[in-house]
This record gives C-alpha cells, sequence and structure tokens, in this order.
C-alpha cells in the first residue's frame, strides 16, 4: 500500500498534468529557500534544502543525487563549509542516544543529536561527556566534522573522544569504521569536513557522571600571562579572555568536585558584551578614558563560584553574535603570539570590543585536527556579527602563522590547500581516503573542492 507522500507525490503530478504543468518545479521552488549561517556572514540558495526522516531516505537521497550535496547542522561555523547551489542536508530528524556500553562508558548517538540534548541521557546511563565546548548548540556530527573543542592542557578536543562511525558514502552505502574496522576511514572521518560522506552514528568515549566547581574571576594582564601556564596545569579545565583597552582578564577555571550544588551570583556574559560594545561606542576615542569604567567595574566583581553537574557548568549562551578567528598555536608559542595580537590590536583596530579568548588543548593524533601531535594554546579574535571582520583578521592572521598556528576547520582563514598540506603530515593520506570514498566529488562545495581536489 503507498504511503501518505507517495499519494502526494501521485496527485501533485496527476494535478500538473491536468492543468498543463502551471506549478515552480520542485528544485526551482526549492531555490527561494536560502540557508545562511548563525552570524549572516556565509549563505547560498541552494536547489533543494533536505531533512530525512531516516536512515534508508538518507541513503536513497544521497545515492540519486548527482551532487554537490553538503550536510549542515547548526550553522556555527565561519568558514564556507556549507554553501552550494546543489543541496543540503540537515540530519535534526535523526537525533538521539541509540545505545551505550557501560563496562566502557561509551554510548552512540545520532549524528544530528544537539550537545547541549546529550548530556541529560547520558547521566541517566552513567555516563558524561569527557569535556565540552563552550557553547552547545552544535549538533554532534558538525562539531566533530570541525574539530570543536573545549579547554583543558591534558584533555583532547572532540575528535579525540570518536571511538566509532556510521556514514554513507556517495553511492548511498553504508558503512561503519573504527579502529579496528577500516581503520584508514575512521582516521579520516574522525575529522572530516563532511567531504567523506554523510555522517548518521558516532559512538564516543565517555566518563563517569561528575560535578564541576567552575571559579572565575578578574586579574590584571601580566598576572594573568605570568600565571596562565601554571593555572592550566594544576586545573582541570582553564581559560581567559583579555579585555580589550582594560590591562584585565577574565580567567576561569573547572575541577572535579564531591561538594554540593551551589552558586554565587553570577555575571551575565551577554549583558558584559553589550557593556563593552556600548562603553566602545561612547568613549573609542581615548583609549585611557576607554579603560576606567571596565576597571572600575571590575574592582567591584567578586569570584564568582557554580558547582554543578559538568554538562549544566560548560555551555553558556551566546546572543550577541560575532564572527570568529580561531588558531591553534604550539603551547610554547601561545603567550608571545597573544602578546603581538594584543598590540596590534589596541594599536590599529580601536573599534574592537569583543575579548580575545585563550584555551589549552591536549595533541591528539587525528589526522586534520589542528592538534595534531602537538599540545596547544588557542586564541580566537571576534568582531561584532555587523562590523567588517576583514581588517582585524587579516591583520592577526599573519602573526598566528608566524607562531606556527593551525586554523580552526570552522573559522574564517585564508589558509590554501598547499599550506595545509604543509602544515598536516597526514594530508595526503586523507586526501587518497576521501578520493577513494567520493570519486566523483559528491560532497565537494566550491571552498573544498579547492582543498581536495585538482593540483595542489
Amino acid at each position: 500500500m503507498p504511503n501518505r507522500r507517495q499519494l502526494l507525490k501521485y496527485f501533485a503530478a496527476l494535478s500538473a498534468a491536468s492543468f498543463g504543468g502551471g506549478m515552480l518545479s520542485q528544485s526551482a521552488a526549492a531555490r527561494v529557500i536560502g540557508w545562511k549561517n548563525w552570524s549572516g556572514s556565509q549563505s547560498c540558495v541552494p536547489s533543494a534544502r533536505l531533512a530525512p526522516a531516516s536512515l534508508p531516505e538518507l541513503q536513497q537521497l544521497v545515492a540519486e543525487s548527482v551532487g554537490p550535496i553538503r550536510p549542515v547542522g547548526a550553522g556555527h561555523s565561519f568558514s564556507p563549509l556549507v554553501p552550494t547551489d546543489g543541496q543540503i542536508v540537515s540530519l535534526a530528524r535523526l537525533n538521539g542516544l541509540v545505545s551505550h556500553d557501560p563496562a566502557q562508558l561509551r554510548a552512540t548517538f545520532l549524528a544530528g543529536t544537539q550537545m547541549s540534548a546529550m548530556g541529560a541521557p547520558l547521566h541517566e546511563v552513567g555516563q558524561a561527556l569527557i569535556n565540552m565546548p563552550d557553547i552547545d548548540e552544535q549538533v554532534i556530527a558538525g562539531a566533530i566534522a570541525t574539530g570543536t573543542h573545549g579547554t583543558g592542557a591534558n584533555i583532547g578536543g572532540l575528535p579525540s573522544f570518536v571511538t566509532g562511525l556510521e556514514m554513507v558514502t556517495a553511492t548511498g552505502e553504508l558503512i561503519q569504521c573504527d579502529a579496528d574496522n577500516n581503520p584508514e576511514v575512521f582516521q579520516a572521518a574522525r575529522l572530516s569536513l563532511g567531504a567523506l560522506g554523510i555522517v548518521t552514528k558516532i559512538q564516543m568515549q565517555n566518563t563517569q557522571p561528575y560535578r564541576s566547581r567552575r571559579e572565575s574571576w578578574i586579574l590584571d594582564w601580566e598576572d594573568t600571562l605570568a600565571q596562565a601556564d601554571q593555572l592550566a596545569n594544576k586545573h582541570r579545565n582553564f581559560e581567559f579572555y583579555y579585555i580589550p583597552f582594560s590591562e584585565r582578564c577574565f580567567l576561569s577555571t573547572h575541577d572535579i568536585t564531591e561538594e554540593d550544588k551551589f552558586s554565587t551570583s553570577v555575571s551575565d556574559g551577554n549583558e558584559s558584551v553589550q557593556d563593552l560594545k556600548m562603553i566602545r561606542d561612547y568613549l573609542s576615542w581615548s583609549d585611557t578614558l576607554r579603560g576606567l569604567p571596565i576597571k572600575a567595574i571590575a574592582a567591584t566583581m567578586d569570584r564568582e563560584v557554580v558547582v554543578e553537574a559538568s554538562w549544566l557548568n560548560y555551555a553558556s549562551e551566546r546572543n550577541v553574535r560575532f564572527n570568529e578567528m580561531e588558531y591553534h598555536l604550539p603551547r610554547e608559542q601561545g603567550l608571545a603570539a597573544l602578546r603581538e595580537v594584543r598590540q596590534v590590536l589596541e594599536q590599529h583596530h580601536k573599534a574592537v570590543f569583543f575579548p580575545l579568548e585563550v584555551r589549552y588543548v591536549k595533541g591528539d593524533d587525528v589526522w586534520l585536527s589542528p592538534f595534531y601531535q602537538r599540545d596547544s594554546m588557542s586564541i580566537a579574535v571576534h568582531r561584532f556579527h555587523s562590523e567588517d571582520y576583514r581588517p582585524l583578521f587579516n591583520a592577526v592572521e599573519p602573526i598566528f602563522r608566524k607562531y606556527g598556528g593551525r586554523p580552526h576547520w570552522g573559522k574564517i582563514n585564508s589558509v590554501k590547500r598547499a599550506q595545509f598540506a604543509q602544515m598536516y603530515p597526514r594530508w595526503e593520506a586523507f586526501v587518497e581516503v576521501r578520493q577513494q570514498l567520493d570519486p566523483s566529488a559528491k560532497f565537494l562545495n566550491p571552498y573544498l573542492a579547492s582543498l581536495f581536489s585538482g593540483a595542489a
């Protein structure tokens, strides 16, 4: 018996034939529905926007597509990974916890699961993510595919926690991979940019549920830099933000605790950013005056403490939109690079008000991970979404490159294929696996084609 969708297609086709086809084609109708990312800096008008409701439907969609076809998540990447005039495919309807292994503390999620929806079901089965990024609105497949990370000198990025993957290839075939089964595909697929196929399930290595104590405080610039490495080594998680033109940093640590849940008064990060914008708008003509209200507010802030379940204590809402560049530098080079970035920002880019964000990440063995075989310091630079980010990013990127930085795959950068090939020892191995899985380049949009198709 035909299902409802088949009946609708039948009657729609019959009506079109009976009345002379006076309707827009499916492709033409879909083209009026554009796509853009969270900040609005990336956009496209695809031929279709699709959201399959089942794995077989996804397999059929991929098999019948002639490309290009790009998977899309929450749109929190700033680099041009999605834009295409072909099809974009959301896995939002393929979400949730599939299975878990209590002995190994592993769990498998459907790829369209939002990270904010992972903590509670994991807690119910006696598990928790080892670490989390500072926002949790991304879907897990997109976060893995772009090398998303949190902070922690002894903790890797999200791809390093992946122990198995399921993926639909260009022919619609479903393949499984892990360290023992299709190991070459597994190494490439743990951070793939969606260029190998469409990942449908992800198995994560987790840990037992834990409660974290988050402490935040203000410290001056020089003291922060003097203590940064020590704090990173001492605490499970450590990060800091430098507030431009203020000589002040906002520091934050996390440590596992058995304390009861509690919280002091906690500042609202979104309000703080809006306050910095207001100060910029009124006082950007004077660096000295601009710093005075920031220092005055900082002097009144008490140390903030929040004790909560880990999955409720890492992420924060980001309601003030921005564009971002983030580079991952060898840890020993990070502070020197940060000093230069600050100098360039404050001397030549007076309109910037977003803080510089600094985090620590442990090295890993993921082929295209920016943390491949080296411990890193990550430095992120932001610009308000409606303001031109290019002058600032063009000014600081050479500093990051000078100190051996590798860009975050989901953040704005100008690195080309030949330069990436020099950064990553297993670049050509990745390209070879990609070519084997997708010889017709079905999963490549123009940006990814510039990286993986043709001569370097």
